[in-house]
């Protein structure tokens, strides 16, 4: 099972927070272990430090899944740590069951031997007593032969008796030995369907979780797609407005040229009119040209007419100096 590499770094963070935990429980435990002192604070030291175990082996797992997902972004430890523990508990019930089934044919079989123990001596103190008064027997008479006879009858019967009552209570016994085997094996049986029943139920949680990844994974690419999407939008928009924006920056470009062409050609016009002003006001001042003196006589006459020409060429001069 695969995740994307944003989905494995944020689980991979929250892993670390969790080994950060650990860690810090670990060492909690620790100084509650060193505290604890004294002979009533065993079990709670045997308890403590079977907690610091469990947090141990809890961090190394997750210190595994976290460089599993780092590298490659699957969560495949997780199931073969959830594997083998479902495996543990399995051979751990099968151990303890088998482990109580010996205690009890041991102990069945220790109370059978005792039994057997006994009733040899009880057979060798028989044997003892019929040897004792079969010596008597032979010493006395012939008339106590009927009641030897009668004793050993007696006995005889008595041992069988006590013999069938043995075989009764052992015959009781492995009666009672069946039942309970029997039970053990019903018991047997429903712990195996509650922990079938139980792993289907973690498989169809394990489902579940697979199919919401899948559907997240789903989401998270269309959204994906989407920004991806819109992206393009944005660069296809940018580079319009980058050939609109050049093409605004030629029009100005050429705009200044022409301003700056229009600006020359005035300078220039004006330099003209006023170069054009200046030679008219030398030629007409030396009366030079088409402004020469011809008589003097005309000149009187035409003076209030030059002097009239001149103030307008004076004027022209100033407008264009200005």
């Amino acid at each position: 099972m695969s995740f994307s590499r944003i989905q494995s770094l944020r689980l991979a963070a929250g892993l670390e927070d969790c080994s950060d935990q650990l860690d810090v429980l670990g060492l909690t435990l620790e100084v509650k272990i060193d505290k604890e002192r004294g002979p009533a604070a065993e079990q709670e030291k045997a308890r403590l430090t079977k907690l610091r175990r469990d947090c141990q082996s809890v961090s190394q797992t997750v210190f595994k899944l976290h460089s599993e997902l780092e590298e490659k972004q699957s969560i495949s430890s997780l199931l073969q740590v959830v594997e083998e523990v479902e495996q543990r508990k399995k051979a751990e019930d099968m151990r303890r069951q088998i482990k109580t089934q010996l205690n009890q044919r041991i102990q069945t079989l220790r109370t059978q031997k005792e039994e057997l123990c006994h009733k040899k001596k009880t057979l060798k103190d028989m044997s003892l007593l019929v040897k004792d008064l079969s010596d008597q027997l032979n010493e006395h008479s012939s008339k106590m032969d009927s009641e030897k006879k009668f004793k050993e009858k007696s006995m005889m019967q008595q041992v069988l008796r006590d013999t069938r009552q043995a075989d009764g209570q052992l015959e009781d016994q492995r009666e009672l030995l069946q039942i309970q085997l029997m039970e053990e094996k019903k018991v047997h049986e429903r712990s195996v369907k509650f922990l079938q029943s139980h792993h289907e139920e973690l498989q169809l949680q394990l489902q579940q979780w697979q199919q919401r990844t899948r559907q997240m994974k789903q989401e998270k690419e269309q959204q994906l797609n989407s920004v991806c999407c819109k992206r393009t939008m944005n660069l296809d928009r940018l580079s319009e407005m980058r050939r609109k924006f050049r093409e605004m920056e030629q029009v100005v470009l050429e705009d200044r040229e022409e301003q700056k062409k229009l600006r020359r050609q005035q300078a220039e016009a004006r330099a003209a009119t006023k170069l054009q002003a200046w030679w008219r006001g030398c030629m007409v001042r030396r009366g030079l040209g088409s402004f020469k003196k011809a008589d003097d006589n005309k000149g009187k006459k035409n003076k209030g007419k030059k002097t009239k020409e001149e103030k307008k060429t004076k004027k022209a001069v100033k407008k264009n100096r200005n």
